[in-house]
């Protein structure tokens, strides 16, 4: 495996790490940023940004608007975007709106990709991806999908109820995914949000406050969507999410990898210092190894992102991978930014540092794009079938 970075993904490290401190940290105090994420007015203020330093959309291909980035230098550069939690947004390759891109790119139509990927790889629209139901719909499992679509001469009709939906509030396109009665199957539909049928009944409370629109519950009453608006082909849509989820998954690890770093750079230069009997507080066992902890945690996260980004591309599906690298990843981060909020004592509880607020945005990672239990569950599945099949 060579993990070797050309002269100008190198480059391209130090610009976006340049254009996240000079340009995007100045604005993570600004008053437009709600408990249901950043405002329109200010995710298009940071897209522009984004343009002006030509490193907006970078993992779409340049015939779209994007970089073309493979996926070892999307690892670099999604990991500086995530140094700040505006990051992502200024280069248009935060969630859902990156996977969905991907999801476009590789499944859409001309015509689909034309009206929907064009806009959203120029950040002029926002898009959400209704898959997850309350229960006893689909979630972890989603053999329970309830929400169907039935045929009506050359349309769908699309009835059910979708929640955590992240970015539903204000976005312009929906893909969802119901179970049609013609295949069986789950088939995904491309939708636009303000057609008739579809309603935003609430925006859910949550933990985080990064995700633009926030985490909507949103209600399919009668949704008509034309034959030419399925996605890909009919009973193809849980093939599709793999497609999406893979990639989504291991781009997830990527950005919050760089709030890791953030938050273990605040607590590192917090101990060397803040004094507490006698001498700076990292210079005391108990306050280094936490810091020796974070190092061993966020390098081990890095070379676990870049093995799986290697594997993809090659051109390997890397399913299995992505999941080892959602739950390797997704439970270091958190130590690593529980651990720096536990060094700044005090001060970590408080909003004087980044750190309480990458606390919040980095812990429902451990759940969101599967919990970290089934993922091990399917895992260890694999395992068994591959011991069994070996004897």
């Amino acid at each position: 495996m060579d993990f070797t970075l050309s002269d100008e993904f190198v480059q391209l490290k130090t610009r976006t790490e340049r254009f996240i401190a000079e340009k995007i940290i100045p604005l993570e105090k600004e008053a437009r940023q709600t408990a249901y994420g950043p405002t329109e007015e200010l995710r298009h203020e940071l897209v522009a940004l984004g343009r002006e330093s030509g490193l907006l959309s970078p993992h779409v291909g340049r015939e779209w608007g994007g970089l073309g980035l493979n996926h070892r230098a999307k690892a670099v550069v999604f990991e500086a975007a995530g140094y700040s939690p505006l990051g992502p947004l200024a280069l248009n390759c935060f969630a859902p709106d990156e996977g969905n891109m991907h999801l476009l790119e590789q499944v859409a139509d001309a015509a689909q990709k034309e009206r929907w990927l064009r806009p959203l790889a120029a950040g002029a629209i926002r898009s959400c991806f209704a898959m997850t139901e309350p229960p006893p719909g689909a979630g972890a499992d989603p053999s329970l999908l309830r929400t169907t679509a039935r045929r009506e001469g050359d349309h769908f009709v699309v009835d059910g109820v979708k929640w955590l939906i992240s970015g539903a509030e204000g976005a312009a396109l929906c893909i969802v995914m119901a179970r049609d009665e013609e295949s069986g199957g789950a088939t995904m539909f491309l939708s636009p949000m303000d057609a008739p049928g579809i309603t935003v009944e609430r925006t859910l409370d949550t933990l985080d406050q990064a995700f633009p629109g926030g985490h909507g519950v949103v209600r399919f009453k009668g949704l008509r969507v034309a034959e030419t608006d399925v996605l890909g082909q009919v009973g193809e849509g849980f093939r599709y999410a793999q497609v999406r989820l893979a990639p989504a998954r291991l781009t997830h690890c990527m950005r919050w990898l760089g709030a890791a770093c953030r938050a273990h750079d605040v607590a590192a230069s917090y101990a060397g210092r803040r004094v507490a009997f006698g001498k700076p507080i990292g210079e005391h066992e108990g306050v280094g190894f936490m810091l020796a902890d974070n190092e061993m945690d966020i390098h081990a996260s890095r070379l676990v992102i870049w093995h799986t980004a290697w594997l993809l591309d090659q051109g390997e599906r890397a399913g299995h991978e992505s999941s080892m690298a959602k739950v390797i990843c997704s439970e270091a981060i958190w130590r690593v930014v529980d651990r720096s909020m536990q060094i700044l004592g005090g001060l970590g509880v408080t909003g004087d540092t980044i750190v309480e607020r990458l606390f919040r945005e980095v812990r429902p990672f451990r759940i969101y794009d599967g919990p970290s239990e089934v993922h091990r569950w399917s895992i260890a599945r694999r395992i068994l079938k591959t011991k069994m099949g070996g004897r």
